[in-house]
């Protein structure tokens, strides 16, 4: 391992040398209070997912919060991936401990048997006929794929440990009902590149009067040996594997990262990467060849996209977003960007062409789009929808398209701000079809759409399904939860589509899968879950209103410990909050909230601190708006301390809050805007901020939804920087940071020359660099320190502060 991967730890064990601890604390992970520990333990409910014919649900219950000796596993950070190079696998992937099957309706659930003990699970799916589920299942020495039978429940081994899941992407797919695609480790494949003792020369980047503005990316190549690694683990070899264990290879090695089947199952849409790579962006912008493949012989050619380093300008050049329509046996769509410039409403941005089998001719252009295509959602060939967007102006519109007629204009069935939660008309539902595939869900007549999506109100959020008419273009609402439960639609489940399954929950019931019939609203639970959290019970958030300074209207979600009293007085509270920007008031005030739903604790979150005895302000809105042509950051100091000035006043009028023992607290982007806060306010007795982002220079081309670069906006860039105003950070703040941090910008020496800052100007302040742990943290071990930390730095610093005099 080269130097350079060693400096988190050398960091790590710097802070340790230079900050006198005891010496319990510094040797070793700590644990928080009983009543938090417990909450890390806490059974998460399963993912589901249905079957084909939706008569069944495949219940993948999830693993407990993994060991720091597995996140300390050997691990590669090639190209912006993380690589197991013992299983060829994801170092870090969500896996599920065990499966179950559980019919829709009537009939008991069955436990898959015949997996191997105490093996992780990944991958899972469900063949078109619902007669088989694949799975991959990870083992020590490699990735195995296997296969259950739904009608048995009983599981079985396809292959050996040769699946290659370096990429993060499915290992395999179906090709038809008997037979699979998979990725495989090459066959014969050597031991992997040994490192040079001795370099054989500088490591060199050179650019030649080009202008290719980067954003800051994690885990990047740095030599000539990374490269060499990189093609060692990502190559693979195609092969089919059949229902019965019959393998046969039919693409050689190469470094694979998609694999299609056409819907007909004839042909693969195949993408490989290839030379030139980068040392600057991830491997998904590295050249990428896109082809046709039938019968391992490649037939046609959709693009060798170039690699592509300006990230920061538009999209990539060339063809994106390959993929096959639903709705035909073997049709190529994808769009290309045109070379246009200015802001012309007349302007197009977007071309969409299509080429059907056998692939011989040229591709047929069927529509251009003032802005990018976000999706294209297929019906057959009257009807598509495809969705558009344009980041600069949050602008979103769906259109009504016909496939099987190039000449036929569009028709704009929707036109929104991406930000306006209120006006969302919500995801089309789908349905199979009799290639296998989704498409549009349709009314028996062909006339109607059905939407179905969170149904943001005043009240936060209902969820809804709608009736769209195609030919007035008008909603008909059929379905809304309403209190005390929250209900969200999953899929209709007869073909005249009365009856749903939905997902149903309260304050109270953690909630699972249920029948509903739109005809008498009759509801037939499916799936339970027992209450994870009896120390919480009776916890219920409250939204709260009220208003900024400048008039804005704000929200947020208020949280009171087990068994507080109205009139008990006012407590310690720690408000947890995450800044969005907007460009209009009206999108800055709306409601982001569900207050019917169970209290789930993430112990990553600060519901935990409810059980130390705090009151919690989840969530409160930070809006940052853009008003009168001025872009949102221009104000972006005086917005954020507006809005935390209004929240903390809030809770002060209704009595419940402490104002000399507020405390403000963050991840990433809720992070800087600790540091920011602390910084340019007195409201808070303390701060914690964990795995952000304090210096802007180091970000300089843009982060967020901040689109100039730090030479455009140099003030900007400077005003919002925290670390520019360490000096003024009176407030003991506690720095968090994920030594492996894999987020972009949000580098472990953003924590580590904030903290250096802070202490050269005598601040308070605590580093704690979590080993192994990237921008979310996953390791037991991890966890139980994090809220160890966080619990010992509020207790001290703000349980503990004088208390504001009585009025």
């Amino acid at each position: 391992m080269r130097s350079p991967r060693l400096w988190p730890l050398v960091v790590t064990l710097a802070v340790l040398l230079q900050t006198r601890l005891p010496a319990e604390e510094a040797a070793q992970y700590q644990r928080p209070s009983p009543a938090l520990a417990a909450l890390v333990d806490a059974p998460l409910p399963p993912a589901a997912l249905l079957a084909p014919g939706r008569t069944m649900l495949l219940l993948m219950d999830r693993r407990e919060a993994p060991t720091i000796a597995e996140l300390a596993q050997p691990e590669l950070r090639l190209a912006g991936w993380r690589i197991n190079p013992a299983t060829n696998g994801p170092s870090r992937a969500l896996t599920y401990a065990a499966l179950r099957l559980q019919p829709v309706g009537d009939g008991p659930e069955r436990r898959v048997t015949g997996l191997p003990e105490g093996a992780a699970l990944a991958d899972c799916q469900w063949s078109r006929d619902a007669r088989h589920i694949a799975v991959s299942v990870i083992r020590p020495q490699g990735i195995e794929l296997w296969l259950v039978e739904a009608a048995t429940a009983q599981a079985r081994r396809l292959t050996g440990p040769i699946l290659n899941g370096a990429t993060g992407a499915d290992p395999f797919v179906w090709i038809n009902d008997t037979a699979l695609v998979i990725r495989r480790v090459p066959e014969g494949r050597g031991p992997a590149p040994v490192a040079p003792t001795v370099p054989t020369g500088p490591v060199i980047q050179e650019n030649r009067g080009t202008r290719t503005a980067s954003r800051t990316y994690e885990d990047m190549l740095q030599d000539a040996h990374d490269e060499a690694l990189f093609e060692h683990y990502v190559k693979s070899e195609l092969a089919t594997v059949s229902i019965d264990g019959a393998l046969e290879r039919i693409a050689p090695a190469a470094l694979h990262t998609r694999v299609t089947p056409s819907p007909d199952g004839r042909y693969l849409l195949v993408e490989k990467l290839h030379r030139p790579y980068s040392y600057l962006v991830p491997a998904t912008r590295f050249p990428t060849q896109i082809t046709v493949l039938e019968g391992g012989r490649q037939i046609y050619q959709v693009a060798d996209l170039q690699l592509s380093e300006n990230t920061t300008t538009g999209v990539r050049p060339g063809p994106r977003g390959v993929q096959w329509r639903a709705d035909a046996p073997a049709t190529l769509s994808w769009t290309t960007a045109l070379a246009t410039r200015g802001e012309s409403k007349d302007l197009k941005r977007d071309a969409w062409l299509m080429l059907a089998a056998p692939f011989t001719g040229k591709p047929v252009e069927q529509q251009r789009f003032e802005y990018y295509v976000q999706s294209i959602t297929w019906g057959d060939d009257s009807l598509a929808l495809v969705t558009e967007s344009w980041q600069r102006t949050r602008t979103q519109r769906i259109w009504r398209v016909t496939p099987g007629d190039a000449k036929k204009a569009p028709e704009l069935l929707v036109e929104r701000s991406s930000l306006d939660r209120y006006n969302d008309p919500g995801r089309p539902a789908l349905t199979r079809n009799a290639l296998g595939r989704m498409v549009l869900q349709r009314s028996a007549d062909g006339t109607k759409l059905y939407f179905f999506g969170a149904g943001a109100s005043p009240e936060g959020d209902r969820p809804m399904l709608d009736e769209f008419d195609l030919a007035t273009r008008k909603s008909r609402r059929l379905w809304r939860s309403a209190p005390p439960h929250y209900e969200e639609f999953v899929a209709f489940l007869d073909s005249g589509l009365t009856t749903l399954l939905t997902r149903r929950e309260s304050v109270e019931e953690p909630g699972g899968y249920c029948i509903r019939s739109l005809s008498d609203g009759r509801i037939t639970p499916i799936t339970r879950s027992p209450n994870p959290y009896p120390g919480l019970s009776g916890v219920k958030g409250e939204l709260i209103r009220y208003k900024r300074a400048d008039g804005t209207a704000l929200s947020g979600t208020l949280y009171l410990p087990p068994g507080y009293k109205p009139g008990q007085g006012p407590l310690p509270t720690l408000i947890w909050a995450y800044p969005r920007e907007h460009l209009s008031a009206d999108t800055a005030e709306q409601v982001n909230a569900a207050p019917e739903k169970f209290t789930r604790i993430s112990v990553t979150g600060p519901l935990p601190f409810l059980l130390a005895g705090y009151a919690v302000l989840n969530d409160p809105t930070m809006p940052i708006i853009g008003r009168n042509g001025a872009q949102p950051n221009d104000t972006y100091v005086e917005q954020l301390v507006a809005s935390a000035q209004a929240a903390v006043d809030e809770l002060v009028r209704r009595g419940v809050t402490d104002p000399k023992r507020v405390a403000i607290a963050g991840h990433s982007y809720g992070a800087f805007m600790t540091a920011n806060l602390l910084a340019h306010s007195t409201l808070f007795r303390a701060g914690i901020a964990r795995s952000g982002a304090y210096n802007r220079t180091l970000t300089p081309f843009g982060f967020q939804s901040e689109t100039r670069n730090f030479w455009q906006a140099p003030a900007v860039y400077a005003a919002m920087s925290p670390f520019n105003h360490a000096d003024k950070i009176k407030a003991p703040l506690l720095l968090i940071h994920g030594e492996a941090d894999d987020n972009s910008g949000t580098f472990p020496v953003q924590s580590e020359r904030f903290y250096a800052a802070l202490k050269g100007h005598g601040a308070t302040t605590r580093l704690v660099l979590l080993p192994h742990e990237a921008h979310g943290y996953r390791a037991r071990e991890s966890l139980l320190h994090m809220l160890w930390e966080m619990e010992t730095w509020l207790d001290r610093h703000v349980k503990a502060a004088p208390a504001a005099p009585k009025p």
